[in-house]
């Protein structure tokens, strides 16, 4: 697949320090007067929540935060990682990122040390929507259909691969049909270029697709199903069996069990001062309120409904605002500590792989760089995640 970055619209802050600035004051919260946070494309619900957070921001700390759009997981950490911008909404690709698998096993990235400010679980699922009139009612109809994949995003691939593994399917039981990013994926879908495409039901190209003339459907991933559970974890083990009740075509009337994980996901690098992140956490913390309802899916992103104990650590400063909160445990506190030390062997391990003069072939990299990971994660008794 192409690693290439995809095109993101330009940051013009580039260069800037953002707490070199004079911080905008009001109570005991302390921003920067501008910000710029990634997200996926917009419309889709990343997109949507990122400008309602801004928005709480700009009304009350005067803080103008830039949303930029970005069509797959390595366009939104590069100016993250450049630090052009303060945090980006991922949704999966957080984790790939963090464990340095798919993309992000290529020279040029390796294993983010990436955190956890906020993210958001709500009444949505992110699920594999497919085409009304592709004649699917389960995931296993989902054989020789034309299935969307969008390239530089392990995210949505690995996801949409794991909805398949529920069904005993694999990638190349369907026709892949690769687009340059999210939009263009369900755009696809749309004009009869794919069959399936993965999304967060709440998405609005979701709600495009179920009301252009092809309709939309979620075939359903039930709880009950424990075999089916047990092949999708395999391959997707962040993810949880929810019951939907809101998005394209579901109402609480009309539920459907489905998938879920965190998304958006609100994550800054580790590198990132304690005393950056905590005043964005404790500002999406306390004006919750002022943003909840300004796109569907915000109201997930309560300090009460964060998601415990998941695969990427909580950055420091995010931890200290919802200790204030009164959202945090102990045994949160040990879980997260064992994270900062997987991201301590992850970052050992691509440092010496580098230092043992590794084929300079893509393939042959990360395939070596892939045995290089699950020896050090073996070594320190963590559980790889990924099959051989």
């Amino acid at each position: 697949m192409n690693r290439r970055l995809m095109d993101f619209a330009p940051v013009a802050l580039a260069g800037i320090s953002f707490w070199a600035l004079a911080p905008a004051l009001a109570d005991d919260i302390k921003l920067p007067p501008t910000m710029a946070v990634t997200a996926y494309d917009t419309g889709t619900a990343g997109f949507n929540i990122a400008v309602g957070v801004g928005k709480m921001m700009k009304d009350k700390y005067s803080t103008d935060v830039r949303v930029l759009p970005a069509g797959n997981d390595v366009a939104r950490l590069a100016p993250l990682r450049a630090k052009r911008a303060v945090m980006s909404a991922m949704g999966s690709g957080a984790y790939f990122a963090q464990e340095g698998v798919f993309e992000f096993g290529a020279r040029e990235w390796g294993p983010q040390a990436l955190q956890l400010i906020l993210s958001s679980v709500d009444c949505n699922a992110g699920a594999v929507g497919v085409a009304a009139d592709a004649g699917v009612k389960e995931i296993k109809d989902l054989r020789g259909k034309r299935v969307g994949f969008v390239v530089g995003s392990p995210a949505l691939n690995q996801n949409t691969l794991a909805y398949l593994a529920f069904a005993g399917l694999k990638q190349s039981d369907v026709k892949v049909v690769e687009f340059a990013s999210y939009g263009a994926m369900w755009k696809g879908l749309v004009n009869n270029d794919a069959d399936a495409a993965f999304g967060t039901t709440i998405t609005g190209p979701a709600k495009e697709a179920e009301t252009s003339p092809r309709g939309l459907i979620w075939p359903p991933l039930p709880a009950s199903d424990k075999a089916g559970w047990e092949r999708l974890k395999k391959v997707g083990s962040f993810f949880f069996p929810q019951k939907a009740t809101c998005g394209a075509g579901i109402t609480p009337d009309k539920p459907i069990e489905l998938g879920n994980y965190p998304y958006p996901i609100f994550v800054s690098y580790a590198s990132q001062p304690a005393d950056q992140t905590y005043p964005v956490a404790k500002a999406m913390i306390v004006n919750f309120d002022a943003y909840k309802d300004s796109a569907p899916g915000a109201g997930g992103l309560a300090a009460d409904r964060q998601t415990k104990n998941w695969a990427v650590p909580v950055h420091p400063g995010a931890v200290k605002a919802l200790k204030e909160a009164g959202q945090w445990s102990d045994e949160q506190e040990a879980h997260n500590n064992g994270l900062f030390k997987r991201q301590e062997v992850l970052a050992a391990a691509w440092a010496d792989y580098g230092k043992a003069n590794p084929p300079a072939d893509e393939k042959a990299f990360l395939e070596g760089w892939m045995k290089a990971r699950a020896a050090a994660l073996a070594k320190a008794n963590m559980p790889n995640g990924f099959e051989e």
